[in-house]
């Protein structure tokens, strides 16, 4: 029994740092994905962000008024204003997508 405890470890081990390393970089997904919009800051300053009206997410405020279930559903399903696309749905994967929002929290000021 201590031997088949002693394998164990090991393999938990090695699933943790295999899950750690395939774990989404959520500051890479949101460079790839969200910053042509929303700046790599958070601001929204950037050309496209201005003309669809981007939220200041380095603004703290801001960031209080979207829940991550909110964020999560705005990424995956898109947003829409009277007929007009302000952001399209995603095909990033669940694990991107709370990678990215977890990291989007990280430029709250």
């Amino acid at each position: 029994m201590k031997k088949l405890a002693l394998l164990a470890i090991p393999a938990a081990l090695a699933l943790a740092f295999t899950t750690t390393t395939l774990a989404a970089d959520g500051k890479t997904v949101y460079a790839d994905n969200c910053a042509k919009c929303h700046g790599d800051d958070g601001k929204g300053a950037t050309k496209m962000g201005q003309k669809l009206g981007a939220k200041d997410y380095s603004d703290a405020a801001v960031q209080a008024a979207v829940t991550d279930d909110q964020a999560f559903k705005a990424i995956k399903e898109g947003m829409k204003k009277d007929d007009k696309t302000l952001m399209k749905s995603s095909e990033l994967s669940d694990e991107d997508i709370k990678a990215s929002v977890a990291y989007l929290r990280t430029l709250k000021k």
